[in-house]
């Protein structure tokens, strides 16, 4: 009965992992796929319901015309909605350089191969935020 039963861990796969913020996407690429997109379980437009980040995640895949060529399996953790969904795009292009260097240029022309490093800035003492100070009064 577990003989039927499909299991996507067995095909070969590539691995890569992306971050952005504070957001961990690890993706598992499948060469030779019909297209489908999981994310930690679900399908992609169940996890990223908006068209935006959605679009965010496909980016690399439509650039590269890999759309229907590939399966993607990922796991994400960390982070909102959106730092995931570009976490995700980072570790997909990642992958897709590991399965094919010639798509490099054109990934990292669009600024897909690099993380984003940008993050919140922490609290100081003495300040309201990261740099508001208090309202100054003259007397």
């Amino acid at each position: 009965m577990l003989e039927d039963k499909k299991n996507t861990t067995s095909k070969k796969y590539i691995y890569a992992k992306g971050a952005r913020k504070t957001a961990v996407a690890q993706v598992r690429l499948f060469e030779n796929g019909k297209g489908s997109i999981e994310v930690n379980g679900f399908k992609m437009k169940d996890y990223f319901k908006t068209a935006d980040l959605q679009r965010v995640v496909l980016e690399p895949l439509k650039l590269t015309d890999n759309e229907k060529k590939v399966d993607i399996t990922i796991k994400t953790h960390s982070g909102g909605q959106q730092g995931q969904a570009e976490a995700c795009r980072h570790a997909i292009s990642r992958a897709l350089v590991a399965m094919d260097k010639e798509l490099r240029p054109a990934l990292k022309a669009e600024g897909f191969m690099k993380r984003d490093p940008r993050v919140k800035e922490r609290k100081k003492p003495g300040l309201r935020r990261a740099r508001r100070a208090p309202q100054w009064s003259k007397r």
